[in-house]
């Protein structure tokens, strides 16, 4: 009786021979969509990530990753210093900054408009 059920068994997969490349399609297609959904997006948001900190210079308003924000008062190799109130100073990661909120403006000469009363 056994043996019975075990023969039907082995006939019913025999008829089921697919081809190589058909069965990879599914597969594929799902590293494509995971690809373009998951993978492309994260990367082009460290690509970004990457650049802010490379930017980063002394005076800049920062928040880091644990939510203190700060002034850029000095830069290191790998470290920034912030000012997080008067004359409090802390040494973090150049990777722990999450978003730069100000940057300071670059030093632009002056416009000094001369009134009516300095025409005269």
């Amino acid at each position: 009786m056994i043996d019975i059920a075990y023969a039907m068994g082995q006939g019913g997969a025999a008829g089921q021979g697919g081809g190589g490349l058909g069965s990879f399609v599914p597969l594929i297609l799902m590293f494509v969509i995971f690809y373009f959904l998951l993978i492309r997006p994260q990367q082009k948001k460290q690509k970004a990530h990457r650049l802010m900190v490379e930017n980063i210079k002394n005076g800049d308003q920062v928040i880091t990753t644990g939510g203190i924000h700060g002034r850029v008062t000095s830069i290191g190799e790998g470290t920034l210093t912030i000012e997080v109130a008067e004359r409090v100073r802390i040494k973090i990661n150049r990777t722990n900054v999450s978003t730069l909120l100000q940057s300071s403006p670059q030093a632009q000469p002056a416009k000094i408009e001369k009134t009516d009363s300095d025409k005269k």
